[in-house]
């Protein structure tokens, strides 16, 4: 399968890259070129791919994605001490139709998937996030989504998709993968209270922003169990963006997006992530810094993942037993990083969609509460998912 829906990164930007130091991330990717062609992907662990699609934007005006600021702000920035190699796969430009483009982009991320690469996607408009889903058909049975967002985008299922809507389409169309969906950053007055009432009936997790702002450390275990992670810009406050980018004067700053972005990237389970609602402007060099430092953020986490299966390894893991009222709760804490786990059991007689005992991520915090005899809502949320 070659990647027939990819054109190339713009000479524009190669021209730039060109007086670039050698030290340079420009320097350092592979890089889809007119000139060159698509590059070899045999070593490659992860690939950024813009995505020129918005027409599903509420409020689309004609406008058209333009990624190229990013590209250049991007290239200019020196790796870490990366064992990763990169590629820039360039661009899917529009469809004829919206339905053209979700088609090429989960072709793309399939074909990326099924070679262990992660692909970083850059938009455009979030319902491409639906896209990103549908892609996992026939890779994994069950997947995790985590948006990073002021909105749950849950909408109307009812009427056709849009960017602040997307949700509804993944929850109903079959087949029916998605275990779990997490919002991150969530501000309360964006959303109404039936979509709130509908994330607790789902047992989906939402976290209030005053609750990431608190403790940014409680989205690391979020991010652990996510397969799919959707970032909307508009989570991010207006006074770090620029004037075309701002939405709301309260936000995630600048430190706590990267810091997601790299909890994102350490997780080994995020096998895909997509910055989205991207909007360009002549002014726009801080929005785009800001987003190339989250995919900067990104791939060093990836450069630091550490595998740990503690179901599996009785030498480097601690194991907790802890009873409340009628039931056990096994927690693990890895000697190694400290990270902790917690069982949800198998439960043959439902209609589960764990197939297995399987790990939840948690905090030492949610340990703390079992012992005092109060279950973990994490841990509740999963195990209810599992039963019915």
């Amino acid at each position: 399968m070659t990647f027939n829906f990819l054109s190339p990164v713009s000479d524009e930007v190669l021209a730039d890259n060109e007086l670039l130091l050698p030290h340079a991330l420009g320097k350092k990717f592979k890089i889809h070129s007119n000139a060159d062609g698509l590059p070899d992907l045999d070593d490659v662990k992860i690939a950024i791919i813009g995505v020129l699609e918005n027409r599903n934007d509420v409020n689309y005006i004609g406008t058209d994605v333009q990624l190229n600021m990013i590209r250049k702000v991007l290239y200019h920035l020196f790796p870490g001490n990366w064992h990763t190699t990169v590629a820039d796969l360039g661009d899917i430009r529009k469809g004829d139709s919206v339905e053209d483009t979700y088609f090429a982009l989960r072709t793309t991320i399939n074909v990326l998937l099924e070679k262990q690469i992660i692909p970083i996607i850059l938009g455009g408009s979030q319902d491409l996030t639906y896209s990103n889903y549908r892609a996992y058909d026939g890779i994994l049975p069950m997947v995790n989504i985590v948006n990073v967002d002021s909105n749950f985008d849950l909408g109307d299922s009812t009427l056709p998709i849009k960017n602040n809507s997307y949700l509804g389409k993944i929850i109903l169309e079959q087949p029916y993968n998605l275990f779990n969906y997490s919002t991150i950053g969530y501000q309360t007055y964006f959303n109404s209270q039936e979509e709130i009432d509908l994330m607790e009936k789902l047992y989906f997790e939402a976290y209030r922003l005053g609750e990431v702002s608190k403790s940014i450390a409680l989205v690391e275990p979020v991010m652990r169990d996510a397969h799919i992670v959707s970032v909307d810009l508009k989570s991010v406050k207006a006074s770090e963006l620029s004037s075309k980018q701002k939405y709301s004067p309260n936000g995630l700053d600048g430190k706590e997006i990267c810091a997601i972005a790299r909890y994102a990237g350490i997780s080994n389970k995020v096998s895909s992530f997509g910055v989205y609602e991207y909007q360009h402007s002549e002014d726009d060099h801080v929005t785009a810094m800001l987003v190339s430092q989250m995919l900067w953020y990104f791939i060093e986490g990836v450069n630091c993942r550490i595998k740990e299966d503690p179901l599996n390894d009785d030498i480097n893991y601690q194991k907790f037993n802890v009873l409340i009222d009628d039931d056990e709760l096994i927690f693990y804490k890895s000697i190694k990083t400290g990270r902790w786990w917690i069982e949800i059991p198998f439960l043959p007689e439902a209609n589960n969609k764990l197939k297995k005992h399987t790990l939840l991520p948690c905090m030492y915090e949610d340990y703390e509460e079992a012992i005092q005899g109060k279950i973990p809502e994490r841990w509740y949320k999963a195990y209810r998912k599992n039963s019915f």
